[in-house]
């Protein structure tokens, strides 16, 4: 079997999804948002690798506490950077008759071959997606991830075409994302989606700043301060979050 490249394992995640979850969050991301508190995961080198059934093995043990529709989540890093390994993680999770769920920000995507295909494919061991939505602009995804958005978008529209549940994340940044104008046009966006089951603003914190210095990288945000109340109910108040 294939080994996933592990950063850490989580036993009881309560926001990555319905109910509790065990949280698989793998190494390796090609976007470099300003605000990324993994930054400890973009490199895609790990020490910890599991097959499968090491890592469902390790999930069955807290199974008792998986209530309210719990099971396994696989975050990242950027999880669909190891699709063939998660395949095989979602393709067992079923078997073992296990709720799976995908946190990405779907930057790998693409309906080129072989990615399409296999990603249709992981699609059918898939119950729900965590959609990261990092601005509606392209212009300014780019100068915030360093890519684009525009097969981030089109992956968006293929989960709706194919009616796979999507709950979509928005990370609200002063003076990047908190701005009417954008989450307006967010909104608008979500709205021609036919599959999303909620949308939550995430505000925006430094609590991974330290990485970025302890990497060795320079923090980019230093200075910018979390959204006030009022501007993440404006927000949620727009893009109709809960």
């Amino acid at each position: 079997m294939i080994k996933g490249r592990i950063h850490s394992l989580e036993s009881f995640g309560s926001v990555d999804g319905p109910g509790l979850r065990y949280i698989i969050f793998l190494k390796g991301c090609d976007m470099r948002c300003k605000y990324c508190h993994n930054v400890d995961t973009w490199n895609p080198e790990s020490d910890m690798q599991y097959d499968a059934n090491e890592l469902l093995d390790k999930a069955e043990r807290y199974r008792a506490y998986w209530k309210n529709g719990g099971g396994i989540t696989v975050s990242g890093g950027e999880a669909l950077l190891q699709i063939d390994f998660l395949l095989e993680l979602f393709k067992e999770a079923k078997k073992r008759d296990i709720n799976t769920c995908l946190d990405t920000s779907a930057q790998p995507f693409t309906r080129n071959e072989p990615f399409f295909s296999k990603f249709e494919e992981l699609m059918k061991y898939t119950d729900l997606l965590l959609l990261d939505i990092k601005h509606i602009d392209d212009e300014e995804h780019k100068k915030l991830t360093g890519h684009t958005n525009v097969n981030i978008l089109d992956c968006a529209r293929y989960l709706s075409d194919i009616k796979k549940p999507v709950w979509i994340r928005h990370v609200l940044v002063p003076g990047i994302t908190d701005n009417d104008e954008y989450l307006k046009k967010t909104k608008e966006f979500i709205d021609t989606l036919d599959n999303v089951e909620r949308v939550d603003v995430l505000p925006y914190h430094s609590m991974g700043a330290y990485k970025f210095e302890e990497l060795g990288i320079p923090y980019q945000l230093k200075g910018v301060e979390p959204p006030t109340a009022e501007r993440i109910k404006n927000a949620k108040d727009i893009l109709g979050a809960v």
